[in-house]
């Protein structure tokens, strides 16, 4: 049985995740490289506890109880030692994915899974970095992972039976629905969310009308929880663009990244996280749309 987690990055999405597994019971350990990183991020999944427990999402017995499940390291090594679950939340690059995987070869131990949290890549070729790719799959969760219930667990070519009942049964484990899929590049939901997020941006280049009419258009038209504007500012829009150039070069021209989006990418318009993107939050009282 899968008691010890262990997440791999601990930006929006690794202290989500690790925020998910604390709450649904697992000992879990929170790795990143850079101890400032760390800090940041037990600040934010304090701020979660507090929220939940004051929505009555969880009790604050529970919340402390959680609490001191939850543990920081910079030491990947020292980390996955023990671990019955690695998920690695690091950026969506390769060749980053490649070295992470690449070390937890050799310091995970023999029973471990290893999951990537990545929303389009292909966990058939992170499984071959490996000498276990029976033991790898992807584990794909939402932003934010503390609010959306669903994880898309997708297997690579040679994922076994046993490695995506463990994913899935640790998906519901930490209170997630869990859809099980077959690798294709995209998987389900990234071919449709990177879709209509390059359209959104299409249409603010021709002037359709302002991001905020085209996000409430969304919103309350196709009964989105968030518009595509909205949701490329929360998960970065170098992520947004860095999935578009995959699924670009593996599924065809319907990908190609809008030249806008290229655009506020190059400006360092990344969203949330450099305090513009579409939108602009150096003043959330203020926030607005932002000028093309």
């Amino acid at each position: 049985m899968i008691e010890s987690i262990v997440v791999v990055g601990s930006g929006v999405m690794g202290r989500g995740i690790a925020y998910a597994a604390a709450a649904g019971g697992f000992h879990v350990q929170l790795v990143d490289v850079q101890e400032e990183a760390l800090q940041n991020a037990r600040g934010e999944i304090e701020t979660i506890f507090s929220k939940g427990v004051q929505r009555g999402k969880l009790t604050g017995e529970q919340a402390e109880e959680a609490r001191k499940r939850l543990f920081y390291s910079t030491s990947l090594s020292d980390a996955v030692s023990s671990a019955d679950l690695v998920i690695e939340a690091v950026p969506e690059n390769l060749d980053i994915k490649k070295a992470v995987f690449t070390e937890l070869e050799h310091a995970a131990p023999p029973h471990c899974y290893l999951a990537t949290n990545t929303s389009t890549m292909s966990p058939t070729e992170i499984g071959s970095f490996t000498s276990r790719p029976d033991k790898v799959i992807a584990m794909h969760f939402f932003n934010p992972v503390h609010k959306m219930p669903l994880v898309e667990i997708v297997r690579g070519h040679e994922t076994s039976d046993e490695t995506a009942q463990a994913a899935k049964e640790a998906a519901e484990r930490m209170g997630k629905e869990t859809v099980v899929v077959n690798e294709f590049p995209g998987f389900v939901t990234s071919r449709i969310s990177a879709m209509v997020g390059n359209e959104a941006f299409f249409m603010l280049q021709e002037g359709v009308g302002t991001p905020e009419e085209i996000d409430k258009a969304i919103k309350l038209g196709l009964n989105y929880p968030m518009g595509p504007f909205e949701l490329g500012d929360l998960v970065g829009l170098d992520t947004r663009l860095n999935n578009l150039n995959y699924l670009h070069q593996t599924l065809g021209e319907k990908y190609r990244p809008c030249p806008l989006l290229v655009k506020y990418v190059k400006a360092g318009r990344l969203g949330r996280k450099t305090g513009r993107g579409v939108y602009d939050y150096t003043s959330e009282a203020e926030k607005g749309g932002v000028t093309k």
